[in-house]
Formats: C-alpha cells, structure tokens, sequence
C-alpha cells in the first residue's frame, strides 16, 4: 500500500481566537461599535482556516487542492479540505466536508463559507455541493479565494436558482 505524506502546517488561529472572533461577531451583529472592524477579522479567521485547510488537502489525482471554513449562524467555524480517492466518485469535496462537520456538531444554520482553492481564478461550489449547502442556507455567502489573494463573492441562491429543497417535497400540490 502507498501512503501519501501530507505536511502539516502550523496552526495559524488558535482556538482561543476562533471564540473571541465569534464573540466579537455575535456583539457586532447586535448593534455593537466596531462591526466593520470585527467583520474584517472575521473573515480574516476564516481565509486563513481555509487556507490552512486547502494545505491539508489530499489530492494526489488532480492536484486540485481545496479548503473550506464554513462559519454558522452561531459563530462556531468548521474547516475541511478536499479528500480524493482512486475511485474518483468517492472523493469528498471540502465543501460538503466542512458540512458534514457543522451538521455532526449539532450546527445546522450558516452565514458564510470561504473556500480556498489552489486555482490561478477562485472557483465556486461545484453543483453537488451547492445543493449539499442549500438544504440548509439558501442565503449563505460564499467567498472564494486564492493563493495569490484573488477574491470572488457569490450568494449561494444565485449560484442555484430554482434549488431542489425541502419544499420541493411537498406532496399536497399532487393531483390524483
């Protein structure tokens, strides 16, 4: 078996500034002075979760590497990065990686995800994990960035509109 070495970096948040930003956050949301200010360190936090993520990034097929900071609506942040395998259908997005993190941590609102791309463009969600996101955030801010400090912001809803959700479940509007 061939086992892939992957660095681990540094950290470059501690978990201590993780809850004074969502801290800061939760007040600047309220109506506290400085929310510009906390709103840049907030989005500070989570470039640099998801960058520290895309480097962990397992991706020896595509070399495609990519991290993800998902923050919820309760300030909590969780980060994940991409996981390819041989059998390319298995691999997991760092998006839906992130998510699945949030969700198993009882988080199941969220505000903003920044994903990290080792691309020379940022790139959005792929399609299966807009729809992974939109089943809980129709709203959510996605910040796409780059090694290089390229940046492009989408609103998930626009990224796909007329979402299969929830409601599309609705069975009262069927006919007999």
């Amino acid at each position: 078996m061939v086992r892939h070495s992957v660095p681990r970096p540094r950290p470059v948040v501690s978990p201590g500034d993780l809850v004074t930003v969502a801290g800061k956050a939760a007040r600047a949301r309220a109506g506290g002075a400085g929310a510009a200010r906390t709103e840049d360190q907030e989005s500070r936090v989570l470039r640099e979760r998801a960058m520290a993520a895309m480097e962990l990034a397992y991706a020896p097929y595509s070399s495609f590497r990519v991290g993800a900071a998902l923050l919820g609506s309760d300030g909590s942040i969780c980060a994940a990065c991409n996981v390819e395998n041989a059998a390319f259908p298995a691999g997991t997005c760092a998006e839906r990686a992130a998510l699945a993190c949030a969700v198993s941590s009882g988080v199941r609102s969220f505000r903003v995800i920044v994903i990290a791309t080792s691309a020379e463009e940022p790139a959005p969600p792929c399609g299966m994990c807009r729809q992974a996101l939109i089943e809980f955030a129709p709203e959510l801010e996605v910040i796409s960035v780059t090694r290089a400090g390229k940046e492009a912001r989408w609103r998930l809803a626009d990224l796909l509109p007329h979402a299969f959700t929830p409601r599309s479940l609705d069975r009262t509007t069927d006919t007999e």
